[in-house]
């Protein structure tokens, strides 16, 4: 071994610092462009598809959740219920109007985020043929839920609110305590201000940014195996199938790594006074055990599939249509 090489020192990899970081996140929106705003609206439509699809899978979700032990005696007990003292579309759709108006800037934030997400891997690593690998995509899918959360996170309290307010026995001549999503809002602001409305948040970005890595990475993974290749190995254009069973692939790899993180969320938002995560967690446990954090989980996951093929489908059918539009 020569002395020469013993003596060079391996450079050690450079670790950006917070301020570099934010450049890079500044520059990599700006470079986004035209691509940045599809990718907003195409996220906004998909987001609308995926309410209307996956909204009474998700109130079934939250009812279980957020119930005592022995309330229901599972999803189809939630349904009947619900559909008994409610009505089929006002008891399946309930809080519907607070998702509506979130989801659609919620998903229009994500997959915005999800691009700029990219665009910032691009500036920190390379990427061959527009071909990103699963851990490349698993940065960017969690960047997105980053701004993501300043949305989720107050609309979901609302939703969950208005979801479990529906269980609750109304005495002859007694109203419901929220009459929509403007008044859940009111009522929690003037009773804890800004943080009463945002309560959740840590909890939701711990499910989402998790989350969110599963969800685009196996996306991208099974489309890459569906999307057929021509003579040359080039991609050739994916089927709407494909596309369908992409997207419920992800929904459901989404979910199971997160839910009970969750129901953790689904807890602290709906319960009365100043709970914390620690309690929240304690008291789940010494309810329950470890099947505690589970309850609502089938629902979860029945939605996952047809929720987020339609997510996906209208984000594919949007992107088409503005590269018709706009070349």
């Amino acid at each position: 071994m020569s002395s020469s090489s013993s003596s060079s020192p391996i450079p050690s990899p450079k670790i950006p610092s917070a301020g570099e970081l934010k450049e890079d996140v500044v520059d990599a929106t700006k470079n986004a462009g035209s691509s940045s705003i599809r990718n907003f609206i195409a996220g906004g439509v998909g987001g609308v598809c995926a309410v209307i699809v996956g909204h009474p899978f998700d109130l079934v979700k939250v009812r279980l959740q957020t119930a005592e032990r022995g309330v229901y005696n599972g999803a189809m007990d939630v349904v009947r219920r619900t559909i008994a003292r409610e009505g089929l579309a006002r008891g399946l759709y309930a809080g519907v109007s607070a998702p509506l108006v979130g989801v659609t800037p919620m998903f229009a934030v994500s997959f915005w985020g999800y691009g700029v997400g990219k665009n910032l891997v691009k500036s920190f690593s390379e990427v061959k043929d527009e071909q990103y690998s699963v851990a490349q995509v698993s940065f960017a899918g969690f960047f997105s839920a980053i701004p993501m959360t300043l949305i989720t996170a107050p609309f979901e309290r609302v939703k969950v609110l208005l979801q479990i307010q529906g269980q609750k026995q109304l005495a002859p001549g007694e109203k419901p305590k929220y009459s929509g999503g403007l008044d859940v809002v009111r009522q929690l602001y003037k009773e804890g201000g800004v943080r009463s409305v945002f309560r959740g948040s840590a909890m939701t970005l711990a499910r989402d940014g998790p989350g969110s890595a599963a969800y685009f990475a196996t996306y991208e993974l099974i489309k890459r195996r569906l999307t057929p290749k021509d003579e040359n190995g080039k991609p050739g254009n994916l089927s709407l199938t494909a596309v369908m069973i992409a997207g419920g692939s992800a929904g459901v790899a989404m979910w199971i790594p997160v839910f009970p993180v969750d129901t953790v969320k689904s807890r602290l938002q709906s319960a009365e006074g100043r709970p914390t995560i620690g309690g929240t967690i304690r008291e789940l446990y010494g309810k329950g055990g470890i099947r505690a954090f589970f309850p609502g989980i089938g629902p979860a996951l029945a939605r996952a599939v047809p929720a987020n093929a339609a997510t996906f489908l209208g984000v594919e059918l949007a992107q088409k249509a503005m590269t018709k539009m706009f070349g």
